[in-house]
């Protein structure tokens, strides 16, 4: 589902070639093999016994949400290390990683683990390095609980984000234009950490293709009625807006 029909590679199927499943970093001519994953022959054995430990590790009782962080980060963990798959692994193990803490809570994690190692791919390489070569892995255990309350933070502001960009609209939406809508929007697009610099006539200006007297009126109307509060310093062109929320 997640990849389609590529033709390219054999979709969720475990791998079959002969050549070592190798995870490589370097420049071209410098590359150094930091990971070598089992060889496909053992990867329907590996898979079998990494499912039914996943099914036998399923936490139960009053020590549900200790358990579902610390088991989460060794499914992950134990999932790439296996790398049973061409391409994708990261993606697959990430879902895994997610389906292990929602077993933890009873209800989908609202969370993205994978936003959250995404946005630093270097402290996550570092970490799973460390992590494969050696059964010591309490420093992946650390990485991947940072990841988890990192997640955690992001996704609250996200909410909070957007429970505020509802109640803006539900106050003010009657007494805005189009154009003023269509600005607006394009600010709040850019989520919780808010538009660049702000808004200004000349960025209003492009985005709705009006004059700058218009854009400049559009603003002083949406500063009036409480939509759009002062940003940064006041004065000349250094002046801009955001959203009230």
């Amino acid at each position: 589902m997640l990849f389609g029909d590529s033709g390219k590679i054999l979709v969720g199927e475990w791998r079959t070639h002969d050549e070592p499943m190798q995870v490589i970093s370097g420049a071209m001519g410098k590359e150094k093999v930091y990971f070598e994953a089992p060889p496909s022959s053992q990867v329907p054995a590996e898979m079998d016994r990494f499912i039914d430990w996943f099914n036998e590790t399923q936490p139960a009782g009053e020590k549900l949400l200790q358990k579902a962080p610390i088991r989460s980060a060794i499914a992950h963990l134990y999932f790439e290390t296996i790398h049973p798959f061409e391409d994708g692994n990261g993606r697959i193990g990430r879902t895994i990683a997610e389906k292990a803490l929602s077993q933890g809570i009873g209800r989908p994690v609202l969370l993205s683990l994978s936003e959250a190692m995404e946005s630093n791919k270097k402290a996550y390489y570092d970490a799973l390095k460390a992590g494969q070569q050696s059964n010591e892995i309490t420093k992946w255990i650390h990485y991947f609980m940072d990841t988890i309350l990192h997640s955690q933070e992001k996704a609250g502001k996200q909410i909070d984000f957007t429970l505020r960009k509802v109640k803006f609209f539900d106050r003010h939406e009657d007494r805005l234009s189009e154009r003023q809508k269509k600005v607006i929007n394009r600010m709040l697009d850019e989520g919780p950490d808010g538009f660049e610099g702000g808004m200004n006539a000349s960025k209003y200006k492009g985005i709705t293709r009006v004059s700058k007297a218009t854009a400049t009126r559009d603003i002083q109307q949406l500063v009036k009625t409480g939509a759009f509060v002062r940003h940064g310093k006041a004065g000349g062109r250094s002046t801009s807006y955001r959203v009230n929320l």
